[in-house]
């Protein structure tokens, strides 16, 4: 006896156009365009998950150094100072400080200017 395949392929299909949803044009309607189109929304997916974390990690550095900056002391020079006297803040929990709490900043950045 053979096997009718319509309803595990009308299921893939439907899987596919689903994905493919808020995508332009033919994408929306098509099975073959938007297949290409899911598998390199998917690639885009994996590849930024990870340039996110890249592109987060330049906006901490940005600020940190622009609030160093304004309080005498460049981003290089608060990192090595921070090292040298034992402070173990990671960039995230510093830029944090440098927006939402500008005095506690200032006070790291005054323990690592004293000699």
């Amino acid at each position: 006896m053979r096997v009718k395949r319509g309803v595990a392929a009308h299921a893939k299909h439907k899987k596919i156009l689903t994905a493919a949803k808020g995508m332009q044009h033919a994408r929306t309607r098509s099975f073959r365009l938007g297949k290409q189109g899911v598998i390199k929304a998917l690639q885009y997916s994996y590849r930024d998950r990870r340039n996110r974390k890249r592109d987060l990690r330049a906006l901490w550095i940005t600020r940190i150094n622009n609030a160093s900056r304004e309080l005498g002391l460049s981003y290089s020079q608060l990192i090595a100072g921070m090292k040298a006297k034992g402070i173990t803040l990671d960039r995230k929990i510093l830029a944090e400080l440098a927006v939402n709490h500008p005095e506690a900043f200032k006070k790291i950045v005054n323990t690592v200017k004293e000699k």
